[in-house]
C-alpha cells in the first residue's frame, strides 16, 4: 500500500510508505488531503524527487482499468463502473414531457425544430462516458506525477460481426436496401405474416413489435417482429413480452466505443501531451506471453508498458453515479389525479445518498434512506451489508461525490 503524497504547492511527489506517513501526520509536517486513495500534503519545503510513470487506461463502455506503473512496482490500480442508466433516465423524461403536453395544462409547445447541434456532438450517454475517461485520468494526475499516458481504444467493423463473410459492396447494399424503412423491412422478412399466430386470427392490420424495449432495443430491425394487433394488443394486456427473445446481440456497445475513442484521445491531448494510443491485440499478446489473468486492471497494467511490476496489496473500485434526481413527480397517479412528489428531502439523520459510512467496523455506503432513520447499506460492488441499519450506528467517514471510491 502507498500513500500518495502533494508538495506545499500542491504538486504530486512520489507516494511513500503508511509508516513514513503516519511520522509526518504525527510531527505536524503534512495534513490529510483526501482519505481514499488516502493522499497527505506536506507542510514545508521539499527536493521533488520524482521517477519516470507511466499510466495505462483500458478504455471501455461498461467498465474501464487503470494502472499507474513504474519499471519495478504498481503504484495505483483499480477498475471504474461507468453510468449506464443516462439512455434510460432521458427516455422516461422524454415520456414525461410529452405527456405534460398532451395534457390540458398551461405548458410550452415543443421546440424541438429550432435547434441545433454544435460540431463535435454526442449524444448524452456516449458524452458521459468520454468525461468519466477525462476525470479519472485528471483525479490521477493530481496525486501522481505521471510522465507518460497510454490509453488502449478498439474499433470495430459491426458489418463483419454480423455477417463474417461480407467484402467489397455488400457495405454498401445492406439488408433495407430498396425498402422506405425499417418497418417495411421488417414485414417483408416476416412475409407479411404475424409471427405469433401465423394468420390464424386473419387480422389484415401489422404492428411492428419491440422485442426489447425501445430504451434499451432500439429500432433496429433484429429488434422488430411482425404482429397483427389483435395478438400485439393481447401480448402488451397480459404482459407476455418475456415469451419473445432477440436473436442477434445488440452492437450498441461496439458503437459507442467506436465513436468514443478519438474523444477521449484528444480530450486527454488537450490537456496533457505526453498521451499516445495502443490497441487491443497488443494488449492480449503482452498479456498472454506474461502469463497474466484477463482483468481490466491488469489490462491496464500491460498497456502501461510494464506488465511485471510488483502488484499493491489493495486495488481501487470506483463508481460513477448520478448527482440529483431531477424528477419533480411520480409517474402513477394517486386518487383524485393527484402526483406525489418525488423528491425526497436531501439529508436524513445528518446522512444523505451515497455517504461512505462506517458500520460496525466495515465501510460501506448508503445505497436507500428512511425518513425513520433506517438505512439500505452496500459496497460498490452491490453486496449487502445491512438492509435496516439504524443511524445510531453510523459513523460519516467522506461526504457523497459523482465518483465513489472503495479500496479492496
Amino acid at each position: 500500500m502507498f500513500i500518495y503524497v502533494l508538495n506545499h504547492h500542491g504538486e504530486p511527489l512520489m507516494p511513500c510508505s503508511p509508516r513514513k506517513a503516519r511520522k509526518l501526520l504525527q510531527q505536524q509536517r503534512a495534513k490529510v488531503v483526501q482519505r481514499t486513495p488516502f493522499t497527505i500534503q506536506l507542510l514545508y519545503g521539499s527536493s521533488g524527487y520524482k521517477q519516470p510513470i507511466s499510466l495505462g487506461v483500458d478504455a471501455g463502455t461498461k467498465q474501464m482499468g487503470v494502472s499507474a506503473t513504474t519499471e519495478t512496482n504498481v503504484l495505483l490500480e483499480g477498475e471504474v463502473q461507468l453510468r449506464t442508466d443516462i439512455q434510460e433516465l432521458l427516455a422516461t423524461r422524454l415520456q414525461f414531457r410529452r405527456a405534460r403536453r398532451n395534457r390540458t395544462t398551461r405548458y410550452r409547445k415543443s421546440r424541438f425544430l429550432n435547434r441545433k447541434r454544435n460540431v463535435g456532438w454526442l449524444a448524452p450517454s456516449v458524452q458521459n462516458k468520454v468525461d468519466a475517461h477525462i476525470k479519472l485520468v485528471k483525479m490521477i494526475h493530481k496525486i501522481l506525477p505521471l510522465t507518460s499516458i497510454t490509453v488502449e481504444v478498439a474499433q470495430f467493423d459491426t458489418q463483419l460481426l454480423k455477417n463474417p463473410s461480407i467484402e467489397g459492396e455488400a457495405y454498401q447494399q445492406g439488408d433495407q436496401m430498396g425498402f422506405w424503412n425499417a418497418r417495411e423491412y421488417v414485414f417483408y422478412r416476416d412475409r407479411h405474416t404475424c409471427q405469433w399466430c401465423k394468420g390464424k386470427k386473419k387480422d389484415l392490420i401489422l404492428n411492428a413489435h419491440h422485442i426489447e424495449s425501445r430504451k434499451t432495443g432500439g429500432d433496429s430491425p433484429d429488434n422488430l417482429m411482425t404482429l397483427c394487433e389483435t395478438c400485439h394488443d393481447e401480448l402488451h394486456a397480459k404482459g407476455l413480452e418475456h415469451l419473445f427473445k432477440r436473436k442477434s446481440q445488440s452492437f450498441r456497445d461496439a458503437s459507442q466505443m467506436t465513436v468514443m475513442r478519438w474523444f477521449i484521445y484528444n480530450g486527454l491531448k488537450n490537456i496533457y501531451p505526453h498521451i499516445q494510443l495502443t490497441y487491443g491485440y497488443l494488449t492480449k499478446h503482452t498479456r498472454i506471453s506474461n502469463r497474466l489473468v484477463k482483468e481490466h486492471a491488469v489490462d491496464a497494467r500491460c498497456i502501461s508498458g510494464n506488465p511485471l511490476a510488483k502488484p499493491t496489496a489493495s486495488t481501487y473500485l470506483w463508481k460513477f453515479v448520478r448527482k440529483n434526481n431531477r424528477q419533480l413527480h411520480k409517474a402513477t397517479i394517486a386518487k383524485f389525479g393527484k402526483r406525489k412528489s418525488n423528491k425526497a428531502v436531501r439529508f436524513v439523520k445528518g446522512f444523505q445518498l451515497f455517504d461512505k459510512v462506517t458500520y460496525e467496523g466495515k465501510e460501506c455506503f448508503v445505497f436507500g434512506r428512511r425518513s425513520s432513520g433506517y438505512f439500505d447499506l452496500r459496497s460498490l460492488n452491490g453486496t449487502k451489508i445491512h438492509a435496516s441499519a439504524s443511524y445510531k450506528k453510523l459513523r460519516l467517514t467522506e461526504c457523497a461525490t459523482t465518483l465513489l471510491c472503495e479500496r479492496r
